[in-house]
């Protein structure tokens, strides 16, 4: 497609089609979206950081546990990156959309997805949420892993094949696939390209490309595929699917699994698809909020726990297949009433 085609796919925007009760007012809606553009910045330099201090761990006392153990904080924080391009994507890193939007892209790279491509296809996941019109549900809707109620054995055994690389093929080459996800600027293209290409150079030039291998290729496909899964399945999945309410989940955990599974508010997945504008940094206090709100407490879906909470909602039977389509909301105040 052409640029113009890609920026009029962006510009439809990520308001969700359907109605959104009316929980805030407008007040307090722009008092929460307001961008911190510090915060972001030191997050991604903490992400990075961390991830430096993982490999040059590993490199000083090496042995096959510390290896691992690198692995794991690696493939977490490349998730973390993930999520706060996913801030980026909705223009909520700075207020300079130019500078957002480099730095969007220059926090996606560890993901091999490009934050322009994220955005066509996260916005037209979030207009048509959950429908045959949402990228993100047509891609999932014929792997078996996507198929809910599952018995915890068999949910853990998904886990553990995207964890164990065997689902690089379906997770990064269904994505990479999507015609919305490559529709990107020819610029961001061109400078996506001659970044990989002369990576994959310096680094045979260098002699680096192990290290490549071990502490990039290696938690890229395993770790941060592994819990990729666990945040889509969490975020979209075994869900009743009744209303904008519990079309998406909220999940509640103690700080171990946030900093692994979901850090950045990635768990206060509802809230974000209620009020995309509002950074990850304010959605706790959103989700504060909004309990104190009816019908919200009543309505919404809210989990505990991601290894605890999730495996049982994975498996309860209340969970069928989507009926959004054909079931009406509750009767509810809504933004566009």
């Amino acid at each position: 497609m052409s640029e113009a085609v890609v920026a009029r796919s962006a510009k439809l925007g990520d308001a969700c089609v359907r109605d959104i009760p009316r929980l805030l007012t407008k007040d307090e809606i722009r008092n929460l979206s307001q961008i911190d553009s510090v915060k972001f910045s030191a997050a991604a330099l903490l992400e990075y950081a961390l991830i430096a201090a993982a490999v040059l761990i590993s490199e000083t006392w090496w042995n096959p546990l510390i290896y691992a153990l690198a692995v794991v904080v690696i493939g977490s924080r490349i998730n973390g990156l993930g999520g706060l391009m996913h801030d980026a994507a909705h223009y909520r890193a700075y207020t300079n959309r130019s500078l957002n939007d480099f730095v969007g892209e220059i926090v996606a790279l560890p993901t091999t997805t490009s934050m322009a491509g994220y955005r066509n296809s996260h916005f037209a996941h979030h207009r048509e949420l959950n429908g045959e019109k949402d990228p993100d549900w047509v891609r999932n809707a014929e792997l078996a892993e996507f198929h809910f109620p599952a018995p915890p054995r068999v949910v853990l055994k998904h886990i553990m094949q995207y964890f164990s690389g065997l689902k690089i093929k379906t997770a990064l080459g269904g994505f990479h696939q999507n015609k919305e996800t490559r529709d990107i600027p020819a610029a961001v293209n061109r400078a996506r390209l001659f970044f990989f290409a002369s990576l994959l150079v310096a680094s045979i030039a260098f002699g680096f490309w192990k290290l490549l291998v071990l502490y990039w290729i290696v938690p890229l496909a395993t770790v941060f595929l592994g819990i990729r899964y666990i945040r889509n399945v969490a975020e979209h999945y075994a869900v009743e699917h009744e209303h904008v309410l519990n079309e998406s989940r909220t999940v509640i955990a103690p700080f171990w699994e946030l900093w692994l599974i979901a850090p950045w508010g990635l768990n206060y997945h509802l809230e974000h698809h209620l009020f995309p504008g509002i950074p990850c940094f304010r959605l706790a206090e959103l989700h504060r909020l909004l309990m104190s709100r009816e019908p919200y407490p009543q309505l919404a879906h809210i989990t505990r726990g991601y290894f605890s909470g999730l495996l049982r909602d994975c498996a309860s039977t209340k969970h069928d297949a989507p009926v959004a389509a054909e079931t009406p909301a509750p009767v509810l105040a809504t933004s566009k009433s």
